[in-house]
């Protein structure tokens, strides 16, 4: 699968998982509750931090009833535009994030909803592009986006392999390749039953890229189960405190828990390994605890090697017991003891 680099950070089989701490509306309003999630995101471990970039007028009308006000789930009773006016990162912060993103030195970038947040970021110099599952939808988007020639990470939730194979050809069509996708379900909270994990692999087999995990079930499993899957990318909804009370923080994970993801993470990442039966190094001094053929009777030169002489017994240092059949009936050249190794160089 072709490997993506993120302002300098490759993400590849070959390393364990980029790790998004998505803030989304957790900042509750305050840019200075922004920067000091970014600075908890980066003291947790997290590879990266993800912001959306629109305005309420950029994803909706402002109309209260009908189509426009939501009915069911975890926002039930806000209209759309009520909801996004809740929720949005003003683009007047966003210059101000990206400069203290950088002075922590952790990666800032962003899920643009149209094309006046994609001139933003742009002029931010934004080193990737996150399409959001809703908009996985919106072609001209982007296509907008692929033209600025930064990776683009896609995620699926909603989605049907036909709509996502037509995101990637217009990406692809634009002149870009750098393309990661996230299996996700739109769902908030997603029960951890619906995670249906193994969609990552479905994902890898069909669409040859890069795929990670968009969680938003409670807790961590889900991304660890994700990275023993071959996750190379995992986005988690982040906050400092979950009693904010903000439009996001009921699925997002703190500080204490980012630092575990991380950990545990990393850790089954290194625990997968090689696709290869090798012994490991750290195995060989047990080696001694496996079966081997031991004499069991004293023995004269010349003595036929009888079943009651020998048994495949531990410590490991004599002939694997596969050779037990054909020892026995052979004859010993020297005297043996009892507790004496069996080996061709004592055999006739």
């Amino acid at each position: 699968m072709k490997k993506i680099t993120i302002a300098g950070r490759e993400i590849s089989e070959k390393y364990p998982p980029y790790i998004i701490a998505e803030i989304s509306a957790n900042h509750n309003g305050s840019i200075d509750k922004a920067k000091e999630t970014i600075l908890h995101a980066k003291k947790s471990g997290a590879s990266a931090v993800k912001i959306q970039t629109y305005t309420p007028d950029t994803m909706t009308i402002e109309k209260s009833d009908g189509d426009f006000l939501i009915n069911e789930g975890l926002w039930k009773g806000y209209s759309l535009y009520n909801l996004y006016r809740k929720a949005f990162t003003p683009f007047e912060w966003h210059e101000d994030l990206f400069k203290f993103a950088k002075s922590k030195n952790i990666t800032l970038f962003s899920s643009p909803f149209d094309e006046s947040a994609v001139d933003l970021l742009e002029s931010l110099n934004v080193p990737a592009y996150k399409i959001a599952s809703f908009e996985l939808i919106d072609l001209p988007l982007i296509s907008y986006i692929a033209k600025k020639k930064k990776p683009i990470l896609m995620s699926t939730g909603m989605s049907s392999i036909d709509e996502i194979s037509q995101a990637i050809k217009v990406a692809k069509d634009n002149g870009n390749d750098q393309i990661a996708l996230f299996h996700c379900i739109s769902s908030y909270p997603t029960p951890i039953d619906q995670a249906n994990i193994r969609t990552i692999n479905k994902l890898q087999r069909i669409f040859k890229v890069q795929v990670g995990l968009s969680d938003h079930t409670l807790g961590t499993l889900a991304p660890i189960v994700a990275t023993s899957c071959g996750a190379t990318l995992i986005e988690k909804h982040f906050t400092i405190n979950k009693s904010d009370k903000g439009p996001d923080s009921s699925f997002s994970i703190n500080p204490k828990e980012m630092e575990k993801l991380v950990s545990d993470c990393n850790l089954t990442f290194k625990s997968l390994g090689k696709e290869l039966i090798e012994r490991v190094e750290n195995e060989e001094s047990n080696k001694i605890f496996r079966r081997s053929l031991y004499f069991v009777n004293d023995l004269s030169p010349n003595q036929k090697i009888q079943a009651k002489d020998i048994r495949r017994i531990r410590p490991g240092f004599g002939l694997p017991p596969k050779f037990y059949s054909e020892v026995i009936g052979r004859k010993v050249k020297k005297h043996i003891k009892r507790g004496d190794r069996v080996s061709w160089d004592v055999i006739k």
